[in-house]
């Protein structure tokens, strides 16, 4: 799925609706969306998401250049847990 269809959907829903994140498929925990973030890059081949760019605060958590990843721009979601 991408953002386009992702939006898609979303507007088929009641926009006062709550988001909640499933931990896993077998439904062993939920949460609430807490935010997103698109400096993702992802590589199915190898199964890894890394970041697209280094900014300023990426920098001062700690991130380098290694931490940029070959692969499609992506959009991480995460939950509040």
């Amino acid at each position: 799925m991408n953002v386009g269809e992702l939006i898609e959907l979303l507007q088929t829903f009641d926009p006062e609706r709550v988001v909640i994140m499933q931990r896993d498929s077998e439904g062993n925990g939920y949460a609430p969306l807490l935010g997103a973030d698109d400096n993702a890059r992802w590589n199915s081949a190898r199964g890894e998401l890394g970041l697209e760019r280094i900014g300023e605060l990426d920098r001062k958590q700690g991130y380098t250049e290694e931490d940029i990843v070959d692969g499609e721009p992506a959009v991480v979601v995460w939950p509040s847990w």
